[in-house]
């Protein structure tokens, strides 16, 4: 296989972001007087963008939409301030980006964390790379899994979709590149499951970021 790109997913895949997550919605929770949620539970409640998660997080009997969205203004507020606080990129990322950049494969990201954010996050903690692309949802960019951005991404490169490999930790990434036409790569280090991600279309899955050099 011969690729140009590779669009990332970012939580999950780049960096792992789970506690920083956590610890902001169970701080939400705790100030409103509900229990907090596990670590492992928000391995699931990941990937569908903030307000889901937020969603996802309240008792079942309290996902009214008016509290749903005053929790989500106060996780955004929480987040914010603790977005960097302990999420750093994976083991093997690093030595991965070094190996693309030398073979001349474009980077991007695409997430369903709110753009200011994952501008932020890629920013913040991974300023050593070029990345062509850079992208969360917005205004003209709906959330994974409709394919709108992974495909601007294409356009934007100016490269069909077959030249694209698509690596992401959900089965909501799955299905974005099978949307998208690209090749869809699992990676296992993330917060989901093997089945999840073939189930949602995953063509191969690696246990390591040093094993998408394989699929190049």
């Amino acid at each position: 296989m011969k690729f140009k790109a590779v669009i990332f997913d970012l939580d999950g895949t780049l960096v792992d972001s789970l506690e920083d997550i956590a610890d902001s919605m169970n701080r939400v929770l705790y100030a409103l007087g509900f229990k907090s949620q596990s670590l492992a539970a928000y391995k699931y409640f990941i990937g569908n963008g903030i307000k889901n998660l937020v969603r996802a997080a309240l008792p079942e009997g309290s996902r009214e939409e008016p509290l749903v969205s005053e929790c989500f203004d106060l996780m955004m507020k929480e987040y914010r301030e603790r977005c960097l606080a302990k999420t750093r990129p994976y083991a093997g990322i690093p030595e991965l980006l070094d190996e693309l950049t030398k073979r001349q494969i474009k980077l991007n990201v695409l997430s369903n964390k709110i753009d200011e954010l994952t501008q932020k996050v890629v920013a913040k903690l991974l300023p050593a790379w070029n990345f062509e692309v850079v992208m969360g949802p917005s205004a003209n960019i709906p959330r994974k899994p409709n394919p709108t951005g992974a495909l601007a991404i294409s356009r934007k490169l100016g490269l069909v979709e077959a030249d694209i490999l698509y690596l992401g930790d959900s089965g909501v990434d799955m299905k974005t590149a099978a949307a998208a036409n690209m090749y869809a790569v699992g990676a296992l280090w993330g917060y989901r499951t093997p089945e999840e991600l073939l189930t949602n279309g995953a063509k191969s899955l690696i246990s390591q970021p040093g094993e998408l050099l394989s699929l190049l």
